[in-house]
């Protein structure tokens, strides 16, 4: 006996909206990231920090703009937006927090 398995794929139209969207979305990354480049390119080596505290804020916004757009988590409801947004806050203090106490710390054993 012999058995015939056969399946049938019905292609679906493409969803405008969604194709649109995409783009939208990699067109706001690259816009982000065309701005760090350039800032990366005209902002003078002395000023460092300057420089730094523009590229990190960036790439947060970055990363909240990646975090809600495809993780979906610009459709969640607001409490669970803020579950993750505060404790997240709190992380990043507490590093730059530990991070400028240890240079302190530092500075005066070191350095005195």
């Amino acid at each position: 006996m012999h058995a015939e398995e056969t399946s049938h794929v019905q292609v679906q139209p493409a969803d405008k909206k969604k194709i649109q969207k995409i783009w939208k979305t990699a067109g706001i990354l690259a816009l982000i990231t065309i701005l760090e480049f350039i800032i990366a390119f005209t902002i003078p080596l002395e000023m460092a920090t300057l420089r730094i505290a523009i590229f990190v804020a960036m790439t947060i916004v970055k990363a909240f703009y990646i975090v809600s757009e495809f993780m979906h988590l610009k459709y969640e409801t607001k409490s669970l937006i803020w579950s993750i947004i505060i404790p997240l806050i709190f992380v990043v203090w507490m590093l730059i927090a530990f991070l400028y106490e240890g240079t302190a710390i530092f500075d005066v054993r070191y350095l005195n």
